[in-house]
């Protein structure tokens, strides 16, 4: 049976990919995109056809959020603040997009008995540098004043708005948490470390690590994400659950600019900037962050498939196009 979504920041890195793959499996969606950070241009493969509508407009924007969310059969509600520059650079904008928005979308979800499906992040774990987070590990935080923080506050009540939602008015709800999902048209401006490798590598110019590098990350390619998100959505045994998707292999950030930089052949040198001097007084970066994805594994089959040297080479691919 053909379905209607709805998309939230749908023309953006990830929501894009995700329209992609609904379209794909025969469904029609309605896109909702301010393109503050998304672009239509990511959606461009859908220009002529039936099955993708879209609308400029903003979460925030109550009776537009109710009349497309009366008309569809499931939500997934990827609109958002985005990117560490983001987030310390304009924190109150983003914590009323991030909190009222998704208040909004859960209010008029609950009203017309959709399911949602809300994408969260790994942030909410914050300081918490555990060998493998698990879902129900505990969230360590800096001070409410420090602003680095404030994505995983926002996340976090989003989590709990949405699960309050399931729990006490009956709502379907399935929450993702995204571990450094990475690939094809991700920008680099809001901070995202790969794209910013790879850029600069291809162009030949030196590669900049905040902070000393040997802080570490794990990047799950788009494409296993949304493979993961297709699955989660559609399953039964998901509803009411918060899951980790993310791909579990460990490197430093110094290790990623040398691989990055061997693999596209490139003759930048690396640079290292100071914290404070990128984010300015009272920034926290975490340590290391690595995914436990033993739970989506039991729920629905799920493991990463790519890695990182795929990443790299389909990053690179993409942005050659346009050198």
């Amino acid at each position: 049976m053909e379905l209607h979504h709805l998309v939230t920041g749908g023309a953006g890195f990830v929501g894009s990919h995700l329209t992609d793959a609904l379209i794909a499996r025969g469904d029609t969606v309605t896109v909702l995109d301010d393109l503050s950070t998304g672009r239509l241009a990511n959606l461009d493969q859908h220009k002529s056809s039936p099955s993708l509508t879209f609308v400029e407009g903003s979460i925030l924007d109550v009776p537009l959020v109710n009349s497309l969310v009366a008309k569809v059969d499931h939500v997934f509600h990827l609109a958002a603040a985005v990117g560490v520059f983001n987030i310390v650079n304009n924190p109150l904008a983003s914590l009323l997009t991030n909190i009222r928005g998704t208040e909004n979308i859960l209010d008029a979800a609950h009203a017309a008995n959709t399911p949602v499906f809300l994408t969260s992040s790994s942030e909410v774990y914050g300081k918490n540098i555990s060998d493998s987070l698990k879902e129900s590990d505990d969230r360590i935080l800096g001070s409410p004043v420090t602003l680095r923080w404030s994505y995983s506050e926002a996340k976090a009540i989003d989590e709990s708005l949405a699960y309050a939602y399931f729990v006490e008015k009956q709502l379907e709800t399935r929450i993702v948490r995204f571990f450094n999902t990475v690939g094809p048209r991700q920008l680099g401006a809001y901070g995202m470390v790969v794209p910013r490798f790879v850029k600069s590598a291809l162009a030949n110019e030196p590669i900049t690590i905040y902070g000393d590098g040997t802080q570490t990350r794990c990047f799950a390619h788009v494409y296993d994400v949304i493979d993961a998100v297709i699955a989660i959505a559609f399953a039964d045994n998901t509803i009411g659950k918060v899951i980790n998707i993310g791909n579990d292999f460990e490197i430093s950030i110094n290790d990623l600019a040398k691989k990055i930089i061997t693999q596209t052949g490139s003759k930048s040198g690396i640079v290292y900037v100071p914290y404070q001097q990128a984010y300015g007084d009272g920034f926290e970066d975490m340590e290391r962050r690595v995914p436990n994805i033993e739970l989506i594994n039991q729920l629905v089959g799920w493991k990463p498939k790519r890695n990182l040297s795929t990443i790299i080479a389909d990053m690179s691919a993409e942005m050659k196009k346009s050198l």
